[in-house]
């Protein structure tokens, strides 16, 4: 298992501490608990170290932003698609005949 893997599995278990909270109360920053925040900010580092992000702004958008980029970085790479032409529809023998 990669250490990304582990470290956003290990969100869950702070989040677990607090059954009857929604999430929008969870990850209200006001009132988030410690151990979730740090768990986000340990899975935080691990993504930056596993997609190379080495910018010093680690604010969430500057994250998304560059994962976003990095995405269609490497989806460009891709082989295109061929496109399949469609075929017209014959007409049905049978509906041909009632007319």
């Amino acid at each position: 298992m990669s250490t990304v893997e582990k470290t956003a599995k290990a969100i869950l278990d702070p989040r677990a501490l607090y059954p009857e909270s929604t999430l929008a109360n969870l990850y209200d920053p006001v009132t988030m608990p410690i151990e979730l925040m740090k768990a986000h900010e340990a899975n935080n580092k691990a993504v930056d170290k596993a997609y190379g992000y080495t910018d010093t702004e680690t604010d969430d958008a500057s994250r998304v932003a560059f994962l976003f980029k990095k995405y269609e970085e490497l989806t460009s790479l891709l082989p295109a698609k061929a496109i399949k032409k469609k075929r017209a529809k014959k007409a049905d023998d049978t509906q041909a005949n009632l007319i």
